[in-house]
């Protein structure tokens, strides 16, 4: 039988061994629970939301999707509006470097029915590094009720649209209007069924050969005149490619491109002889006295045409002078009534009487 104190000295082993059995276990769960080590320093930051959506203390504050620490504490902040709610976190220093200033917090959920934990993202972030007790700003993003409450109007104008097709569907179904005749009104069958036999009938005469149609599809001297004519053509063709007839001579004689070049030349060396003031069109061109002299003359003619058109001179009163031509249009009707009149009885004025003393 084991003494008293044998008895003591086992059941202070049972005891140290206990203790140091649930000292082991409490740091293992720790170091599985948080992300950060019982050793590892640690800074202090915190963020303002509008609703915590279910986040409790301990959760997760994950940086592109790899934790970097915990929640701390949760807690409303009364007058702070609009985020009234703050959120209190500890994240290790190993990731101090990643985490800016201007990093923005959002509230993400696992899964569909996951935990929430604080997510931040720094892929656009430029500013300083975080730094103990900053406060990182929220991105708003809206719940499943905020989802809720913007799609009620969409979904009462769908209701709304429903609705009217309902309405014009019955519309179409009760016959009336153009669909509801286009589809119920027995008559428009019957002239859609009139005008497809018509139009058979037409396609039979074209088979036939019967109409203007037909025989332009079925008749082949149509095809033989088109064959014939495409044979002319290309006989044409060939005699003008071999230099046959005038076209083919305009095409492949050299002596039109020699005439050509020939005139050509002629009327280079006439433009030379002009511009060197030779010949009259050379002195019209060039000559300065007979510019002068022609002007001379045109100024004279027209002065002339002003004299005569304003009645001066014989011929201004030949051309202006009323009662020139009304003397003259009654010496022309007198000539012609003598003239009638000699015609008429040329005796009683051709008549040569002779007297003899």
């Amino acid at each position: 039988m084991p003494s008293q104190r044998q008895l003591k000295w086992s059941q202070l082993r049972v005891g140290v061994t206990v203790i140091f059995a649930s000292i082991t276990l409490a740091v293992l769960v720790f170091l599985m629970t948080g992300s950060s080590g019982f050793f590892t320093k640690k800074i202090f930051i915190k963020t303002y939301v509008d609703n915590a959506s279910g986040l409790r203390p301990g959760a997760p504050v994950r940086l592109q999707g790899v934790d970097i620490g915990n929640v701390t504490g949760i807690r409303v902040v009364p007058g702070k509006e609009p985020y009234p709610v703050e959120v209190m976190m500890k994240i290790t220093t190993k990731y101090q470097d990643a985490v800016h200033k201007d990093s923005i917090i959002q509230l993400s959920t696992a899964g569909v029915l996951g935990e929430t934990f604080v997510d931040i993202d720094s892929t656009q972030a430029k500013g300083p590094s975080v730094e103990n007790g900053d406060t990182l700003a929220m991105r708003p993003q809206p719940d499943i009720q905020d989802v809720v409450r913007a799609s009620q109007g969409t979904l009462q104008n769908m209701d709304v649209l429903l609705r009217r097709v309902d309405r014009i569907v019955s519309f179409v179904e009760s016959g009336q209007g153009s669909i509801g005749k286009l589809i119920y009104d027995p008559s428009l069958y019957k002239q859609l069924n009139a005008t497809v036999k018509e139009f058979q009938g037409i396609v039979n005469n074209i088979n036939s050969g019967k109409g203007s149609i037909g025989k332009l599809i079925n008749d082949d001297e149509l095809y033989n005149r088109a064959t014939a004519s495409v044979d002319k053509l290309n006989s044409i063709m060939n005699q003008i490619d071999t230099g046959q007839g005038t076209v083919g001579k305009l095409i492949k004689d050299p002596a039109l491109y020699n005439n050509a070049n020939q005139t050509i030349a002629k009327a280079n060396r006439l433009m030379d002889d002009i511009n060197a003031g030779k010949g009259s069109i050379g002195l019209l061109a060039k000559d300065e006295k007979f510019r002068a002299k022609l002007n001379d003359t045109l100024t004279q003619l027209n002065e002339l045409s002003k004299k005569i058109n304003s009645g001066q001179g014989t011929a201004g009163r030949i051309i202006n002078d009323p009662s020139m031509y009304n003397s003259a249009n009654q010496f022309m009707l007198e000539g012609r009534t003598l003239l009638q009149a000699i015609r008429e009885n040329p005796k009683k004025y051709l008549t040569i009487r002779l007297k003899v003393f």
